[in-house]
């Protein structure tokens, strides 16, 4: 008979984002639904007061904070973390029993359950159509290549299958894109970590030789990684484009994919509600000059970008495509050696 299970695991199982509040309303633990709503990561929230990381549209909300002896709740308050995105939330603000000073913070999106009105069918439909005129001509490109493969020699056709493969993962990823804030995970499977790198790679490299170096740090040893392939793949794609575009103009450009086990890294899986192991890490690194220190904290958010033709949403979508295989990326910038770091660690499967 399995134990029961701890307050710990009962809090980080729950589907509402949660936080602990201590005296002067300074941020003392959140939840992993709490990392997700608010998109930052609980190491870079604790310790912060809540009124620096979050803004609520409610002329109240402040004295309800200060009075802290009797529970709250407030239905459908708008509010922004770090100055992002708007959200809808239903609040939920309850005192510590015997704990003086201390709250307890849930917080539910109700905006992102909302169905619309009528007269806003073609909001709705948006996305269908978006896809539409993206298969279309995925589709003729496909088309295109299969008969170009037929005219050529066998030891030729590498180039052309390639092409088919990425139409037909840019297909699935235009679907997971028409429902991207609401659809449930796509299944996951045991992957070859190496197999998906040098896929990213051969496409990467499909596209033009510019000069820039890159150099595989493989560990041979590693076991099959549990995720989604067409996901992983999709991952390792952006972060290497992005580690080219970053160092294109270093003196030596250079990029450095390393894999490698690690140990003690550990989460929580909302869907799952259980630790999850992380010992397999796959790092893309690259000696261009860093993003931006006003940014760095919020790389992962939607629509934020230095690029200056850059829509801010690939890092989001790399976010949302690692989690949903139960893992987690991050990234770092080592400025005395002058290279910046893209971290997944993703669970071993069993």
């Amino acid at each position: 008979m399995s134990s029961q299970p701890q307050p710990e695991e009962q809090l980080a199982s729950l589907s509402s984002a949660v936080l602990l509040l201590g005296p002067g309303q300074v941020i003392k633990s959140a939840n992993p639904a709490a990392e997700v709503l608010m998109g930052i990561g609980a190491k870079r929230l604790i310790g912060r007061r809540l009124e620096d990381v979050a803004q609520f549209d409610e002329a109240r909300f402040g004295e309800w904070l200060e009075r802290a002896d009797s529970p709250i709740t407030a239905l459908s308050v708008k509010a922004r973390f770090a100055g992002h995105i708007e959200h809808k939330l239903d609040l939920i603000l309850s005192p510590v029993i015997d704990h003086p000073g201390w709250q307890m913070l849930a917080m539910n999106d109700v905006g992102a359950t909302e169905t619309l009105g009528e007269g806003e069918e073609p909001f709705l439909r948006a996305p269908a159509i978006l896809a539409h005129e993206i298969k279309n001509p995925l589709s003729a490109i496909r088309g295109a290549a299969q008969l170009l493969g037929r005219k050529l020699e066998p030891a030729e056709k590498a180039m052309t299958q390639l092409i088919t493969d990425e139409v037909d993962r840019i297909a699935k990823l235009v679907d997971r894109m028409q429902s991207l804030g609401r659809e449930q995970p796509e299944p996951v499977a045991p992957c070859n970590l190496h197999e998906a790198v040098r896929r990213a790679i051969s496409v990467i490299s499909a596209t033009g030789d510019d000069g820039i170096e890159l150099v595989e740090e493989f560990d041979p040893s590693l076991p099959d990684v549990l995720g989604n392939e067409d996901g992983l793949v999709q991952v390792l794609l952006n972060l290497v484009a992005n580690a080219r575009d970053a160092c294109r103009e270093s003196r030596s450009p250079r990029i450095v994919i390393r894999t490698r086990f690690v140990s003690g890294l550990v989460l929580t899986a909302i869907r799952l509600g259980r630790p999850v192991k992380l010992p397999i890490e796959v790092r893309v690194s690259d000696n261009g000059p860093g993003i931006d220190k006003a940014l760095r904290d919020h790389i992962f958010e939607p629509f934020v970008t230095s690029k200056k033709n850059g829509q801010g949403l690939g890092l989001a979508l790399v976010n949302k495509l690692v989690r949903d295989m139960d893992g987690r990326i991050s990234h770092e910038r080592d400025d005395s050696e002058g290279w910046t770091h893209f971290k997944v660690h993703l669970p071993v499967a069993r």
